[in-house]
């Protein structure tokens, strides 16, 4: 599967870049967000890429940030939304926002959202709220576990891995830190993995 793509944007428009390498140009579906920081024509991109395969086609959907790839790979798991739409709602709102509006709850405000009814913005609610990251207000491209050791960011993981859901898991790791745990990783995660609980 194509993940990443790294080369010459020939054209861009708001919801597609066409991106040559290797002398082959890619044609890649993109958010509004990501259309906005692109460069210009003729200068080197690199997007992440999320593959979607059909039984009638393969398509390329990309993203500046690994965090924008994530968050559309969250919403393309809720049941009634698929790729097209998750882009849509990936137009339709800034991340920050997106995420905020879902772990609050708030439906009225993701109807709003062209493609969006009712239903499927309690199915987001429902299904994303305890998965989504909890909001930093950085800068695009800078993950929340910045702030985070690499040992923090290893314990993160694997509380992760382990199902919990990510502001928890956040919570409980820095709680552990706080209340003396050792910051080599098998205590720090020990110690976060009683409080995540």
């Amino acid at each position: 599967m194509i993940a990443l793509l790294r080369g010459v944007l020939i054209e861009k428009h708001p919801n597609q870049a066409i991106v040559e390498t290797g002398g082959v140009g890619y044609d890649v579906t993109i958010p509004v967000s990501t259309f906005t920081r692109l460069p210009e024509p003729g200068k080197e991109v690199r997007l992440r890429i999320h593959t979607h395969v059909r039984e009638d086609a393969l398509a390329l959907y990309g993203f500046l940030t690994q965090d924008e790839k994530a968050l559309f790979e969250k919403l393309i798991g809720v049941s009634g939304i698929g790729p097209t739409l998750a882009v849509k709602i990936l137009s339709g709102l800034a991340a920050p926002d997106l995420i905020n509006f879902i772990r609050r709850g708030e439906v009225e405000r993701l109807v709003r959202i062209p493609g969006v009814g009712k239903k499927t913005a309690e199915r987001m609610v429902l299904e994303l709220r305890d998965k989504l990251p909890a909001v930093t207000g950085e800068e695009p491209g800078t993950p929340a576990e910045a702030t985070l050791s690499p040992v923090d960011q290893d314990v993160l993981s694997a509380l992760l891995n382990l199902g919990c859901g990510r502001p928890h898991a956040e919570a409980a790791v820095r709680k552990a830190k706080a209340a003396g745990a050792a910051p080599e990783f098998e205590p720090l995660f020990r110690r976060a993995l009683e409080l995540v609980r």
